[in-house]
């Protein structure tokens, strides 16, 4: 296996719900996409530059980079051939892909179907452990970002840099305000679902926040050592492993030497998703590079500290108002106060010289009109009826067709 550095490639994986093209109810029709499209039923599918698979769920697909991607220029269109693609074949079963993170009127207590196929056993542990009939399990599509690293200290860095990078991630992409059609009070629920769908044993997603260990040895028995301990009378056979178990918000895979970020509800469009991923990529590399903190500096921050401003962020988005003084100071943003958005506005105009211009034109748009949570509620202008959430998600899934912006 080929052992990239840092910011060398990149993974990206994006989620998506399969629903009714004319009701936009769920359609639990993942095996019979993939039947249409290898001739068989099967995880994965093969596409080129991309690769198809399940997920726990048989109405959500996942597209993702087959490989690490040497870039991530012009990698939103590749996702949208893709999805085109999708749709044409999910059409003759009057179906298509829709996006945000989670459905806003799905009820998962009775409309959750399990994926039945290959690794199903896995997926029917899950079930029997923790019951997967909740929004947290069965009704979340988001977006993951596989960072690289080739050694321990390589590791150590991206670490520090991506735990201290994941409060500010819902001020940025929070696309879930709705959820059993009505308006939650969140920004983004899917988050606020997903801190408890392992409640049973919380060691397994912890603060969400990474604890603040830089190195294999620690990781192994900070994290994962009291994930298997936990897991242990539940799992007699040993089919959960230690990678798929974690569930915090970046996980360490050193199996294929990669941090995968997790905290990130799917946009509207590949557009929009991809120079999302591009920031943050972005952001995290000019931390890693010691821009704006030293490693030590970076190293310190507590998980506690740091999840204290991930929930203001699942609950106000990028409305949330930011007074730690040494968070901001972190940042080299000029002032005492500011909200979320404040930031990552700041944030951008530091690392635009990193981006194309693409990517600068739909990140100034997004921040200026707000995360797609923000621009669902204000579509909907206090209307949570089935008619005026069908309408506006109706265009949501217009945008995913041609790539565009709510």
């Amino acid at each position: 296996m080929t052992q990239y550095g840092l910011f060398e490639a990149f993974g990206i994986e994006l989620e998506y719900m399969l629903v009714d093209r004319s009701t936009l109810d769920v359609r639990p029709l993942c095996d019979v996409l993939m039947q249409e499209a290898a001739g068989r039923i099967t995880g994965d599918f093969d596409n080129g530059r991309l690769a198809w698979s399940n997920e726990l769920v048989n109405h959500v697909v996942e597209l993702k980079t087959n490989g690490p991607a040497p870039s991530l220029e012009g990698l939103h269109q590749v996702f949208h051939q893709n999805v085109q693609q999708i749709n044409e074949l999910l059409s003759k079963h009057n179906a298509l892909l829709l996006p945000t993170g989670a459905h806003p009127w799905m009820n998962p207590l009775t409309e959750t179907q399990l994926w039945t196929h290959e690794s199903s056993e896995i997926y029917k542990l899950y079930n029997r452990i923790f019951d997967c009939r909740g929004h947290g399990w069965s009704n979340l599509q988001s977006t993951h970002i596989n960072l690289p690293f080739k050694n321990e200290e390589e590791f150590g860095r991206l670490h520090a840099a991506i735990r201290l990078v994941l409060p500010l991630l819902p001020a940025l992409a929070a696309s879930t305000p709705i959820l059993d059609g009505r308006n939650t009070g969140f920004r983004d629920a899917r988050l606020e679902h997903y801190r408890f769908n392992q409640k049973r044993l919380p060691i397994i997603a912890g603060s969400i926040i990474p604890e603040a260990v830089f190195t294999q040895g620690d990781y192994q028995t900070q994290i994962f050592d009291p994930i298997r301990s936990a897991i242990a009378p539940y799992d007699k056979e040993g089919l959960l492993k230690q990678y798929f178990l974690n569930s915090r918000g970046a996980i360490a895979r050193f199996d294929r030497g990669a941090i995968e970020i997790r905290l990130l509800d799917i946009q509207e469009s590949p557009r929009a998703d991809l120079a999302i991923v591009a920031l943050v990529v972005a952001v995290v590399q000019a931390l890693a590079e010691g821009e704006w903190a030293t490693y030590a500096a970076q190293c310190k921050w507590h998980e506690q500290d740091l999840l204290d401003l991930l929930l203001k962020t699942i609950r106000e988005g990028e409305e949330a108002r930011l007074s730690d003084a040494a968070f901001l100071r972190l940042w080299h943003y000029p002032g005492k106060r500011a909200t979320a958005g404040e930031l990552w506005q700041h944030l951008l105009e530091r690392v635009a010289d990193r981006l194309s211009a693409e990517q600068v034109t739909t990140l100034r748009y997004q921040l200026y009109n707000g995360t797609l949570s923000q621009r669902i509620l204000s579509q909907l202008k206090g209307d949570f009826r089935r008619p005026a959430l069908h309408e506006v998600y109706r265009r949501l899934g217009d945008c995913l067709q041609t790539n565009t912006l709510l």
